[in-house]
């Protein structure tokens, strides 16, 4: 079925942007929620700002409607991450170039116009990750409404891959100052949680103490309100936090995540971004001769990685690599969903975790996509996004993955 055509306006993302350089310089000065202080990163009016949001919306020859969600995540610009996304710079490539080359193409044939949108070059530059990452869902949204299929199924049969016959399991975040958020998340059995928001090493406390007695917080009302059949793992990203407390030493890093793990039990531990070098292959090694020391140590904790692995080919590097034992596929930092798909299939076959992620910054529906592409992917977890409320995410991707299931079943 034919692009008939393509239409913006703008919209609201579910969550704000944060200048992380600004916060990890001791720059910003918390006023209620607010973040006061000069920013660091281009683009920054302020360190805690308003994100902005373009929806993408293809009209089909029948008059139905794909569309999809330009968003970014929170920490925009931070580790090799494109600038802060404008609304009003990008809009006017989405009705003008981006435009002419999708109206009158088949909407079924969602990857070779998902990739040429993803490789498009404008002025000598690619579009804004943000950009492709909402175009790309507006075509597989609509792809899937040409061939009466749902999203999954689409990818699934594109990629030859085998739609998962259960729900992915839920990863829940939530700001470490809301810890009513996390006991909710527990109630509603949550399979791992709380992310939380360890942002700077300051954030830890001295020698890590606040670290791990959130740890041991979490781990103890787990077992007072999680049913014991479904005992979350505690989930914890700290930015790089531990690596910056202990000045990268190995050892010392090495028996304080021992501690931290010890204050988890008995759920298992998930850590991600434990260290932040100053670039990929730095962030690499990094985590290999942490994991190593780890393993050496009899240590049980699963790292995953986050920053400097925003592109497929950055996934492929840190899979290839066998650094970390599960990987975070941010989906609005990989640009097109296409990027996605392939990071998360290419982690499955090396034997890495895959883990379908992105950010309390997108919407209802760049979540609702993400659930459709987990479940195609077989991802070993899903964020829960947007926002960071919990209920709202959580509904939007179990209730979701449980109609798409159900549709597929039938």
């Amino acid at each position: 079925m034919k692009i008939a055509d393509l239409i913006c306006v703008p919209g609201l993302p579910g969550y704000m942007i944060k200048d992380q350089a600004a916060i990890r310089a001791g720059r910003a000065t918390k006023n209620g929620i607010d973040l006061e202080g000069e920013p660091i990163t281009p683009g920054f009016r302020r360190i805690l700002q308003p994100s902005e949001m373009v929806s993408v919306m293809l009209v089909l020859a029948d008059g139905q409607v794909g569309h999809g969600d330009c968003t970014e995540v929170i920490f925009s610009g931070a580790a090799g991450r494109d600038p802060v996304f404008i609304a009003a710079t990008h809009r006017p490539l989405l009705e003008g170039p981006v435009r002419e080359r999708l109206v009158g193409r088949d909407a079924d044939d969602f990857r070779s116009l998902a990739e040429e949108i993803d490789k498009l070059v404008i002025d000598g530059a690619r579009l804004h990750t943000a950009v492709r990452y909402g175009v790309s869902q507006a075509l597989l949204h609509a792809a899937a409404l040409s061939r009466h299929e749902t999203m999954a199924e689409t990818v699934a049969g594109v990629y030859g891959s085998d739609v998962s016959e259960t729900l992915i399991p839920l990863l829940g975040m939530c700001p470490t100052d809301q810890p009513q958020l996390a006991e909710k998340m527990m109630l509603k059995g949550i399979e791992a949680l709380p992310h939380a928001n360890f942002i700077s090493a300051g954030d830890l406390g001295p020698d890590g103490s606040v670290l791990l007695d959130y740890a041991g917080w979490l781990s103890k009302r787990i077992g007072e309100l999680a049913a014991a059949e479904s005992r979350p793992k505690i989930h914890l990203d700290v930015y790089g936090g531990i690596g910056a407390l202990f000045d990268m030493d190995i050892d010392a890093m090495t028996d304080f995540i021992a501690a931290l793990a010890d204050r988890a039990r008995p759920s298992d531990l998930l850590l991600e971004t434990p260290i932040m070098a100053d670039s990929r292959e730095a962030q690499i090694a990094a985590f290999d001769d942490l994991r190593q020391r780890l393993a050496a140590a009899g240590v049980a904790v699963t790292l995953v990685a986050d920053e400097w692995c925003n592109t497929l080919d950055d996934v492929r590097a840190f899979a290839d690599a066998g650094c970390v034992d599960m990987i975070q596929v941010k989906t609005p930092d990989m640009g097109g969903l296409t990027n996605s798909i392939e990071a998360l299939l290419y982690c499955r076959g090396k034997g890495v975790g895959a883990y379908c992620g992105g950010s309390a910054n997108e919407t209802d529906q760049s979540a609702r996509i993400s659930a459709h592409v987990a479940l195609a992917c077989r991802a070993d977890l899903l964020m829960v996004k947007p926002g960071q409320g919990v209920d709202e995410g959580l509904l939007i991707l179990r209730n979701e993955m449980a109609r798409t299931l159900a549709l597929i079943g039938r």
